[in-house]
């Protein structure tokens, strides 16, 4: 009997320890880039301190509802699909200026889009899973665009459906919309935000396409 408590204690200790190493390992990407990919891009784009290495900051994902925006079926579905695939809630965002053709005046009325923003470990772990499962999804996928950086080397990557996303059902998809994602980086460049990107295995279309 006593051995049997003794073998239940160790156990017990052994399911605590792993526990806690799991609670503190951190997203795959986020290692691999402290660990392995900070050095590289140092080495590759020439650079003499390690402060001006990329690194991703932050992830925001957005959805436009422009003219469905009194469609609340509609809305529903885009604050729902960003929950889902961020794990967090999502933003509203009023018009910015107003469109007297789609009777838009700026400030007022139904939101015209909605916004997530990630930051630390869910960032990694939705680029991971972006990279890694949901583009694979995508229909006649031959990769994506090299040219979507702006002039600091952020990078804007569009999908035309939330149903390459595991997160959304079958319920979830009845109301088809895309989405955007956009990576800011800093200390970015076009060219070394592209090395970043590939790095965390970004599916670049091929050269000279």
């Amino acid at each position: 009997m006593a051995e049997k408590k003794e073998t239940a204690k160790a156990e017990a200790k052994t399911t605590k320890k792993v526990a806690k190493a799991e609670a503190k390992a951190g997203p795959r990407l986020k290692e691999l880039y402290n660990k392995e990919f900070k050095a590289k891009l140092m080495k590759e784009l020439g650079l003499k301190n390690i402060n001006q290495v990329p690194e991703l900051k932050k992830v925001v994902v957005s959805c436009g509802v422009g003219k469905k925006r009194e469609d609340k079926r509609f809305t529903e579905t885009v604050e729902l699909t960003l929950a889902k695939i961020t794990g967090q809630t999502s933003t509203s965002r009023l018009a910015k200026k107003s469109i007297a053709s789609f009777k838009i005046r700026k400030g007022m009325g139904a939101p015209v889009g909605y916004l997530t923003t990630l930051r630390n470990d869910k960032m990694y772990e939705f680029v991971d899973r972006l990279i890694n499962v949901a583009l694979p999804h995508v229909r006649d996928f031959h990769g994506v665009s090299r040219t979507a950086f702006d002039n600091q080397g952020n990078y804007n990557l569009g999908l035309k459906e939330q149903t390459v996303f595991p997160e959304i059902t079958f319920e979830d998809a009845s109301v088809l919309h895309g989405l955007e994602v956009t990576f800011i980086i800093k200390n970015g460049s076009k060219e070394g935000s592209l090395k970043l990107l590939e790095l965390f295995g970004m599916p670049f279309e091929r050269e000279g396409k």
